[in-house]
């Protein structure tokens, strides 16, 4: 029986997957295909969710990995991993809207966290999600993440981020232990 785990590679980004990785991230967020998933944020922004120079910068970056996760040659889920010294950073997260609520999610988060810990010896992973996205967070939660309370504000006026749909946006840190 296939999984959502069966038959997935994990590896690093490299220039040469930039737009395809754009393409998923915008798909899992923006827009009308991003409603194929439980992911989309079309009813709070609308706009870009990244760009190729964003991506680009995160697969340059020393202290940063884009782990990419393929299914049978397909590109089908990404995450950014930061090394921030005693913790990690999680973020650029993309699942493909058609694969979403199968558990493929779960596994590359796992996989990130374990990563994380092996490489670079961290004791914390860190994110930060739009605090309206009450859906999202909760599923953060059932995987070890706690809420901190703690806000920082969202990037009014600068479209790389997308247009903001409302004017109470601003995210929350998430931390979960790593050990």
């Amino acid at each position: 029986m296939e999984t959502a785990t069966t038959g997935l590679t994990f590896r690093d980004a490299t220039d040469a997957d930039v737009d395809t990785l754009v393409a998923l991230i915008e798909s899992a967020y923006r827009g009308d295909a991003s409603r194929a998933g439980w992911t989309t944020e079309a009813d709070i922004l609308e706009g870009q969710r990244t760009d190729p120079e964003g991506v680009l910068e995160v697969v340059k970056s020393p202290d940063n990995r884009l782990l990419t996760v393929e299914r049978d040659g397909t590109v089908v889920a990404c995450c950014q991993l930061e090394h921030r010294g005693e913790y990690a950073y999680f973020g650029m997260f993309a699942v493909s809207p058609t694969l979403q609520g199968g558990g493929l999610g779960k596994a590359v988060i796992a996989e990130a966290e374990r990563q994380a810990r092996e490489t670079w010896g961290v004791r914390e992973m860190h994110m930060t999600v739009i605090s309206v996205r009450e859906d999202l967070i909760a599923w953060y939660e059932r995987r070890g993440y706690r809420r901190t309370g703690e806000m920082s504000p969202f990037p009014y006026g600068d479209e790389r981020f997308g247009i903001p749909q409302r004017p109470d946006l601003q995210f929350e840190l998430l931390v979960k232990p790593l050990v």
